[in-house]
């Protein structure tokens, strides 16, 4: 498998992560999907990474997919419930924190238009949905060592990513202030290796 990737993109590191705890071996690619001379397109049209390559040359993308289809690949780490409520809720925090990085991303872009062009309404939004998401995983958490209770699940590893793009990209937020929970958790997953191996470096 290749995987086609940013080293600085969680949802990358989302995937990188689940491919680490599954053992699971795969070639990296990494790709400017913003060049003009970008080929990401043709693997997936809507221009995004990370896009898993198979060995028949089909592709997959966007990360949510991605890691539901690695997690069927070995019985190793297995990170998403089979069935019934607990897989909702799994998936539910991944769409939290899918959703807060969302929020992220487009305040970076946003932020790199001119400045005459930027909308602060749009801005604070989106800082909005971060601070809601933020302060519901710390509630949801609780005292629990993980987020789904003693297991550590796929959910832990979209929170720890999106914990990590905080961390890297909006460190004024300094969102370990009012999160002790969330802090401690983090503690946990910044010291397994799947997590040392993906720390996002500025280019």
């Amino acid at each position: 498998m290749k995987l086609i990737a940013s080293i600085t993109s969680p949802y990358v590191r989302k995937v990188r992560v689940v491919m680490a705890e599954k053992k699971l071996d795969y070639q990296i690619e990494l790709e400017n999907v913003w060049a003009p001379d970008s080929k990401i397109q043709s693997f997936n049209p809507l221009g995004k990474v990370p896009c898993l390559i198979m060995e028949d040359n089909s592709s997959l993308f966007d990360s949510a997919v991605i890691v539901e289809y690695l997690d069927t690949l070995s019985p190793v780490s297995r990170l998403i419930p089979q069935g019934g409520r607990d897989r909702a809720a799994v998936k539910c925090w991944e769409a939290l924190a899918d959703g807060a990085m969302d929020a992220c991303v487009i305040i970076i872009k946003e932020l790199q238009r001119p400045a005459k062009q930027q909308s602060a309404e749009w801005i604070e939004r989106q800082y909005g949905k971060i601070k809601a998401t933020i302060e519901h995983m710390e509630k949801g958490l609780g005292d629990d060592p993980f987020c789904m209770g003693i297991n550590f699940t796929l959910a832990d590893i979209a929170v720890g990513c999106l914990l990590g793009l905080l961390d890297f990209r909006f460190a004024h937020l300094e969102w370990r202030n009012e999160h002790p929970n969330l802090d401690r958790l983090y503690q946990k997953l910044a010291a397994r290796q799947s997590f040392l191996d993906t720390v996002p470096v500025a280019a």
